[in-house]
């Protein structure tokens, strides 16, 4: 009887320990994930984007830069505004479009009253002091309009000996920033915008306006009498510019702009306008 008893013991023993073990085995598997989900987790964490208006996102531009943002009746249109769009809907946020003056549009971005510039904004030094930018999501040329019986008649006929032809700028812009370390302050005048430095070239006040190459079509095509030259001042590439330290924004916007290049998207929005 004893050896009985002993007998039943050992296996009740056995059983709780086997019983033991295959608790702690269970707990263990529900308190962690396998090595490769946890990789698939942290890989797909994003960052929620802040924006200045909760569910929108507000953009500075100044839309008198034809074609990449000008008014069509009430409603700013253009090149940038349609991007602007489409990086929104990516960021499932509502595209709201504030106009301004250009060289307004920095201080509003690093103030943060807006929350990005589009505005055939060209990245520079002085500028990344002051903000950051995206990837580029276009190309631009400054070109040079001058009167059709114009002496100038290439880009070198302006660093010539002896020139001191006065040219006119839009404020703020690359075209101003450049023109002004070429040429100094004494020759170049800078415009609020592109239109008024057409009408003082229209008037004689100044020899030519250095200019984007669109806007500058445009402009030759409303006012005879105007040519662009064959040879361009400048290239550059066009970004968004984004407050300094915004970098969730910054990296959204980034991914937004290789999406929509990747699938064409941006051509197709480009050649719409630029044929």
């Amino acid at each position: 009887m004893k050896k009985i008893i002993a007998l039943v013991m050992v296996v009740a023993l056995m059983l709780t320990c086997f019983a033991g073990c295959g608790g702690n085995g269970d707990a263990e598997n529900k308190g962690s994930a396998p090595a490769g989900d946890n990789e698939g987790t942290a890989s797909d964490v994003t960052t929620e984007v802040t924006t200045v208006t909760e569910g929108k996102l507000t953009m500075g531009t100044n839309a008198y830069f034809q074609p990449y943002e000008y008014y069509d009746g009430d409603k700013i249109v253009g090149i940038d505004a349609e991007i602007a769009a489409k990086i929104a809907e990516k960021l499932g946020l509502e595209l709201v479009i504030e106009d301004m003056a250009f060289d307004s549009i920095i201080t509003a971005v690093s103030e943060g009253s807006v929350d990005l510039g589009l505005a055939g904004m060209t990245v520079t030094e002085d500028r990344l002091k002051d903000v950051d930018f995206s990837i580029s999501y276009a190309n631009g040329v400054q070109a040079i309009i001058v009167p059709e019986n114009s002496k100038i008649t290439t880009v070198d006929d302006l660093y010539a000996d002896g020139a001191a032809y006065k040219v006119g700028v839009q404020l703020g812009t690359t075209g101003d920033i450049y023109a002004t370390d070429d040429f100094g302050d004494e020759l170049v005048t800078s415009f609020t915008t592109g239109n008024e430095a057409v009408n003082a070239l229209l008037g004689g006040d100044i020899d030519c306006v250095i200019i984007d190459n669109e806007p500058a079509k445009a402009f030759v095509a409303n006012n005879k009498g105007l040519k662009i030259l064959d040879t361009s001042y400048a290239d550059e590439d066009y970004a968004a510019c984004i407050k300094k330290g915004n970098t969730a924004l910054l990296n959204a916007v980034d991914k937004a702009i290789r999406e929509l290049i990747a699938d064409g998207t941006i051509d197709d929005i480009v050649a719409k306008y630029i044929k």
